[in-house]
């Protein structure tokens, strides 16, 4: 169908600038306009503004996994992936031994049967402990696993360069426009509809179609209680040797969806660890959107912050199994990654069921990075009405859950405590620091 002659792409990440990229190649004839809230884009705030980020068709959900295959594609044999942006070395999906851990035991076979019919001999079952780490032989003899599988046609972006390669591709087209501003909310008419936005310097800006790709923020913005949380995911980066790099960079990634602890290959002598968990929530009171008085408590992101001491010792106990002689190297930096999770890992690509002329892209759990390059097309799919029936089923607005009883995504690749709260974390470390100072 026809799309509106003004359009108001509200955000300058994965889902925004994907979506600007595609409605510039066929939607010509429509006004389209980004608004980022970072004067600069990558912003380095976001959460696709990073060293790297996995990129796989390891899914135990075949329409995921064939979705991604479609872009493993791209990053593979297209500009996406050239000039190191895109590094295949292969992919380590393991599970521990233990009872406790069928969830993600069965998630990793689901996987498997999965990408062995998209890949064949690229994947490999490793049945045992010796098999992973023949497969992994730069990892540790102290590695808690039974079994797993390896795809070697998976493999890595570097995630601040992919965000950049698409903004200067815009760039030159000359297609869309960019704005910096703020959002502080979202303008409706008498009836509902969504007519434009309010900035935080009260400049309104007009449109005939809202698109929602705010990430972490949107939850400010849309009440969506029960349907999605903001959760902080750890990242922390130590520097190696020459010698380290050479012996790491060519390693599969290893993921234990069991720990959620996974290490990327390195690239220029910084090593990265990070944790895909329930996450850290930092709850504040906001007004709800479209009401005067009422208020909500939702999760938001907090920047620059470093991880809390819980997160640092999480990392310190992985790196005991993974890579021992670095278990107590000094971290160079750290920082929290803002996931939007949903309750089962689904994106949000929908128009919003009560508010015409709003269209929400968001809902990325930990994993739309590797969708990069066919993600705005699908997008696009949906603002049309076209999208094929299966994503549509997993991206329609999703049924409210108890926001209460909502920690985080539920799809078996997720770990650690439930329900840490961002600030009473750091408030411990502090404590701690100052102790064992004392």
């Amino acid at each position: 169908m026809a799309l509106p002659p003004k359009i108001l792409i509200v955000g300058g990440g994965v889902f925004g600038l994907s979506t600007a990229l595609s409605l510039s190649q066929r939607h010509p004839n429509s006004q389209v306009t980004v608004l980022e809230a970072s004067p600069v884009i990558p912003n380095p705030h976001g959460s696709s503004v990073d060293t790297s980020r996995i990129v796989r068709a390891d899914y135990s959900n075949a329409t995921y996994a064939n979705l991604a295959a479609e872009a493993v594609e791209r990053w593979r044999t297209t500009e996406w992936g050239a000039e190191g942006r895109y590094t295949q070395n292969g992919l380590a999906l393991v599970y521990p031994a233990g009872k406790e851990y069928e969830v993600t035991k069965n998630y990793v076979e689901n996987s498997y049967n999965n990408v062995k019919t998209i890949y064949g001999d690229e994947v490999e079952w490793l049945p045992s402990k010796t098999d992973v780490l023949r497969a992994a032989p730069a990892f540790g003899s102290q590695l808690n696993v039974a079994g797993g599988y390896v795809n070697w046609g998976s493999g890595w972006s570097d995630a601040e360069a992919g965000v950049r390669y698409v903004k200067q591709r815009l760039d030159a087209d000359g297609k869309v426009l960019f704005q910096t501003g703020e959002l502080e909310r979202i303008l409706f008419d008498d009836t509902g509809k969504a007519t434009g936005v309010v900035l935080s310097d009260n400049t309104t800006l007009t449109a005939d179609l809202v698109v929602l790709a705010t990430g972490a923020w949107t939850a400010k913005l849309v009440d969506l209680r029960g349907r999605a949380i903001s959760t902080g995911q750890a990242i922390a980066y130590m520097t190696i040797t020459d010698e380290e790099q050479e012996r790491l960079a060519h390693m599969p990634t290893l993921l234990n969806f069991a720990t959620g602890m996974f290490i990327i290959p390195p690239r220029n002598n910084l090593l990265k660890i990070a944790r895909h968990a329930y996450g850290y929530h930092n709850p504040k009171a906001v007004p709800v959107p479209g009401s005067k008085d009422e208020k909500m408590e939702v999760s938001l992101p907090e920047t620059g912050v470093p991880i809390p001491l819980e997160g640092e010792e999480a990392f310190r106990d992985a790196l005991k199994q993974l890579l021992p002689g670095f278990a107590d190297r000094p971290f160079v930096d750290s920082r929290i990654c803002w996931y939007t999770d949903t309750p089962k890992g689904d994106f949000i690509v929908t128009y919003h069921p009560n508010h015409p002329g709003l269209f929400l892209a968001t809902g990325g759990s930990g994993h739309a990075y590797k969708f990069f390059p066919v993600i705005g097309d699908k997008v696009v799919d949906a603002l049309e009405g076209t999208l094929e029936s299966g994503l549509c089923d997993l991206w329609a607005w999703p049924a409210p859950q108890d926001s209460a009883a909502f920690d985080g995504t539920e799809d078996g690749s997720r770990s650690g405590a439930k329900g840490l709260l961002l600030m009473e974390e750091l408030a411990k470390s502090k404590k701690a620091r100052r102790g064992s100072v004392l």
